[in-house]
């Protein structure tokens, strides 16, 4: 009787602490206590697509809109902005941030709309959104380029996403300047 009730507490035990592990390896925790600051210069004039005649500078970055973010998930602060570059290229930056790190965390346009609160923890993965890749450091100032022919205006807005768990850690409207 003593060996088979040993036999099944060992199985429990192991069993538990494969799902401990399974776990720490799905949620990473450490991630929240490790943080990434990013320091990207701004984008600045890139070099024309076609040559301007001698003497003629290539022209300044324009900003075309700008948003503030609002917390989600995680408490996200800091300013979005989408820069036309002289060659006609666009760019996000990211200026400010501060939020939390986590695991898979992208940079995501989406066509939702921005809900601040709870109401908009779900909400942009529900319709088009575009992946500009793995967030680069949960602080800082950072640039993800926005491939070539995507009209920015059908994404009204910018989240900070992560995958692994469908949730917004963050959002920002994108409003046209």
């Amino acid at each position: 009787m003593g060996r088979v009730r040993t036999t099944w507490w060992l199985r429990g035990a192991v069993v538990s602490a494969l799902l401990l592990v399974a776990g720490l390896v799905w949620f990473e925790p450490w991630a929240l206590w490790t943080d990434e600051t990013v320091r990207e210069a701004p984008p600045s004039a890139s070099e024309p697509a076609t040559r301007p005649s001698a003497g003629t500078p290539a022209a300044e970055p324009v900003t075309e809109a700008r948003g503030t973010f609002v917390s989600h998930e995680h408490p996200t602060k800091g300013t979005v902005r989408i820069v036309r570059l002289g060659d006609g290229t666009a760019v996000l930056r990211i200026e400010g941030l501060d939020t939390s790190s986590g695991p898979d965390v992208r940079v995501w346009l989406s066509d939702a709309p921005v809900r601040a609160g709870r109401a908009g923890w779900h909400v942009f993965d529900d319709g088009r959104h575009l992946s500009l890749g793995a967030l680069k450091g949960n602080k800082g100032d950072q640039n993800y380029p926005l491939p070539r022919g995507v009209d920015w205006q059908a994404y009204p807005s910018v989240s900070i996403w992560c995958d692994r768990f469908d949730v917004s850690f963050g959002a920002a409207s994108l409003v046209r300047t």
